[in-house]
């Protein structure tokens, strides 16, 4: 299109964490991740009315008024038709791309033999597991009874995998140690995907609360009505309260 001056959006790459949340807000697919950071890939994709701007968590997404190719709807409409047949993964990192590991609802028990050769597996459903690194619109977040998890509880409650993966898609996260608010990004999976309930695993320790503050958030953010509950564990491994 021709070039004139209008609003578009400018992505700050200093403060860009590389969530991917922006890529996946855009409805206009302006937006993609290269080296592991947001960029604006084409001026006439971006509508510069900025749906990305109150998903990124850390500000790096602004709008400016500049000289810039301008709006072309009809680029935009080819271009979207063409990412639906290339299904688009939000990050660049193989690590992190999203996939189901296992069939989870209506699966028959196993007996004998066969449940004892399983014992050696996990309960993971879902890959990855990680708030920060799971794209919000992931396939397996369908009808998904969410466990929200501090990732130390795990470690300190034996029977986990049984008692509280199993059947769940499970997201993981420490608000301590990562970089900020984990409440937005989970704001925006429930606003998206049919949950049908979130449970939150939280440790004893007070710093925990902030994950359980930030599923409380998100769940009433969401505008939905969301059954949820908590679980507190105590280093030593015991349920203190659920």
């Amino acid at each position: 299109g021709k070039d004139m001056i209008r609003n578009i959006i400018q992505i700050d790459r200093e403060k860009c964490n590389g969530c991917g949340l922006c890529a996946s807000a855009c409805q206009e697919g302006a937006i993609g991740m290269e080296d592991g950071k947001a960029v604006l890939l084409k001026e006439d994709y971006c509508d510069g009315l900025g749906n990305c701007l109150p998903v990124c968590p850390t500000g790096a997404i602004t709008i400016e008024k500049r000289e810039a190719a301008a709006f072309d709807e009809e680029a935009v409409k080819q271009n979207m038709e063409k990412q639906k047949t290339k299904s688009q993964e939000l990050c660049g990192c193989p690590g992190s791309m999203a996939r189901s590991l296992k069939p989870i609802y209506g699966e028959e028990p196993l007996k004998g033999d066969k449940a004892a050769d399983l014992k050696e597996g996990g309960e993971l459903s879902s890959w990855p597991v990680q708030i920060r690194l799971v794209p919000v619109t992931a396939p397996y977040f369908r009808n998904a009874d969410l466990l929200v998890a501090a990732d130390c509880t795990a470690f300190a409650y034996a029977d986990f995998h049984r008692r509280f993966i199993r059947g769940r898609i499970t997201l993981i996260g420490c608000p301590k140690l990562d970089e900020g608010d984990y409440s937005e990004k989970l704001t925006e999976i429930l606003k998206r995907n049919e949950i049908r309930s979130v449970t939150i695993i939280r440790m004893e320790v007070p710093c925990c609360g902030g994950l359980e503050a930030a599923v409380k958030t998100a769940v009433q953010n969401s505008g939905k009505f969301l059954p949820w509950h908590t679980v507190i564990i105590s280093p030593d491994g015991r349920i203190l309260s659920e």
